[in-house]
């Protein structure tokens, strides 16, 4: 049976220490991180690589300090305002995973707009994830249960599955993270049961198509089981 990858989510991390190491500010590192960002998008599109979520801001980056928040969401309207028609051109579409209760009413127009605008596009379904702790996305998905008030015997896994910010896309396949960090960072939680985890010490400024391609290719590698034997998975590929 033909291996197929569907769905890639991607811990974009080492844009701080790849500034630190050229001399420059934090925010310089974050604007070529964006760059990166651009970069696989075309990358896993050229792979026909269906689903891309990369994590841009989780719940817990609100502690760093203030003007390296402010700037991130600066850098994040300039790149959508800069690459939204060619994302749109090239058939993206383009959905923000996360809570955005906490962003400006113009942030959250924005993300709006550019959502609406692509939400047609079949190329490419790339998730942003924004203002997004795995843990969070749990809570938010359980109060919604309790709002509806679904009956207990009523929650499967399908039911809480189908209520999470990802409820319209697989599971990932690979996640990969960069950086050098060994742990997923409250990212996908649920999501990532069965997900094959590829770690690079890469920075993510610095990602690009061999880095992809050599992640890909360890995946390839990978026997997936799912809780089954060896024995029962290679009759299945017979």
């Amino acid at each position: 049976m033909q291996k197929r990858l569907n769905h890639v989510a991607i811990i974009m991390d080492g844009n701080g220490r790849w500034a630190q190491q050229q001399g420059l500010s934090r925010l310089k590192g974050h604007e070529m991180g964006a760059r990166a960002a651009k970069r696989v998008v075309q990358l896993a599109k050229d792979r026909s690589i269906p689903f891309l979520t990369l994590y841009a801001f989780s719940s817990e980056n609100w502690a760093r300090p203030q003007d390296e928040v402010e700037g991130l969401f600066n850098l994040l309207e300039r790149f959508i305002a800069e690459e939204i028609d060619e994302l749109n051109e090239s058939g993206v579409r383009i959905r923000v995973i996360g809570d955005m209760s906490r962003f400006s009413d113009h942030l959250r127009g924005t993300i709006q707009r550019t959502m609406d605008l692509t939400r047609d596009n079949e190329a490419l379904n790339l998730a942003i994830a924004l203002n997004y702790g795995g843990r969070d996305e749990i809570v938010r998905c359980t109060r919604r249960l309790l709002e509806q008030g679904v009956k207990p015997d009523s929650v499967t896994e399908e039911t809480i599955s189908g209520m999470l910010d990802t409820s319209f896309m697989p599971d990932p396949d690979l996640l990969i993270r960069t950086g050098g960090e060994w742990r997923i960072s409250n990212f996908l939680l649920w999501q990532l049961a069965y997900t094959e985890i590829y770690f690079t010490h890469t920075l993510w400024p610095d990602f690009g198509a061999e880095e992809l391609d050599r992640a890909i290719q360890w995946y390839m590698g990978r026997q997936r089981r799912f809780g089954r034997t060896p024995e029962q998975v290679r009759g299945e590929d017979r």
